[in-house]
């Protein structure tokens, strides 16, 4: 048991002198295990999310940024569904600019990109009153913000709805849909971001 003892002493001393001599490594070090809890946290709010595994794939690469901090998770939730929207919206724009699209096709196209025109709006507004500090109570900001968010989840469920429904090309639709639902993939996550931010903090 000594020397069990003295092989524990000598390692502790081993770590604390390499840490003391080098503190490029102990930040490192630090930094590691700060990564790490930041990942859990993030996963976590991901689980209680409808796609779980989307979720902590987007955003535990902003680990660092957000930390363990539900505002900040939050906040970027909305922006990356944000970015998203508007690359959907500009892909869509270009398709249905595309020669030999049926009437119908087109039609479906030009409605699907008015409703995600509206929920880049619905998003930038929620954005815009994450940030606001004045004015109207926390409540009332949040509950503002769920109406938006969950309005602009409305607007892109109501695009793919028009694609179904539209006898348009397997190949067009097949595009479309999954375009689609990305971007309504992660407005919910964003909602259910928003909802456990709103919910916690009453």
């Amino acid at each position: 048991m000594a020397n069990i003892g003295s092989y524990f002493s000598i390692v502790a001393i081993f770590f604390f002198a390499l840490f003391t001599t080098s503190p490029s490594l102990c930040l490192a070090v630090r930094k590691f295990l700060s990564s790490e809890t930041d990942t859990k946290f993030i996963k976590t709010w991901c689980d209680a999310t409808t796609y779980p595994d989307l979720c902590f794939v987007t955003f535990s690469s902003y680990a660092a940024e957000i930390q363990d901090s539900p505002k900040t998770l939050t906040t970027k939730s909305l922006f990356v569904a944000l970015n998203s929207t508007r690359l959907a919206s500009k892909n869509l724009t270009d398709i249905s600019k595309t020669q030999g699209l049926k009437p119908r096709e087109t039609e479906a196209l030009q409605d699907c990109v008015e409703e995600i025109g509206d929920s880049i709006d619905e998003l930038k507004r929620s954005i815009v009153e994450m940030d606001e500090t004045a004015g109207k109570s926390f409540a009332f900001r949040m509950s503002d913000i769920q109406t938006w968010v969950s309005a602009a989840l409305t607007d892109e469920d109501t695009c793919m709805d028009g694609f179904s429904e539209t006898a348009t090309d397997g190949d067009v639709k097949a595009n479309m849909r999954t375009l689609i639902e990305k971007v309504a993939h992660l407005t919910s996550i964003s909602l259910a971001f928003v909802n456990h931010y709103a919910g916690a903090n009453k």
